[in-house]
């Protein structure tokens, strides 16, 4: 399924219910933080995962992601390059590679 088959289906989803009323940005990003901290319940208290539950958390997280994307006139995809172009500029390879230190300290 491609994005704008899921942008479709999500759309026709809201519809159906007259969601959309309730998807102004705020509450989408309140959305997203909601849905991340029950993503991060998945492993709050140990290393073990149950993939079908972080598939279903993370499903929310992309689902009001999407939604908000949507609301603000934003392709999704357009927004993940234009970060991982900062990111690469932030982060050059040749003193980042194998490293999690943050940028301003490389």
């Amino acid at each position: 399924m491609s994005l704008s088959d899921v942008k479709g289906e999500l759309r026709i989803l809201v519809a159906e219910r007259e969601w959309a009323q309730f998807h102004s940005p705020e509450n989408l990003i309140k959305s997203i933080a909601i849905e991340s901290g029950e993503l991060l319940e998945c492993v709050q208290w140990n290393n073990k995962v149950d993939p079908d539950l972080v598939r279903t958390e993370l499903a929310d997280v992309l689902t009001y992601a999407y939604l908000l994307a949507d609301r603000m006139g934003w392709d999704p995809d357009e927004v993940v390059l234009d970060k991982l172009r900062l990111t690469r500029d932030k982060y050059p390879v040749e003193k980042s590679r194998g490293k999690s230190t943050k940028y301003d300290q490389l």
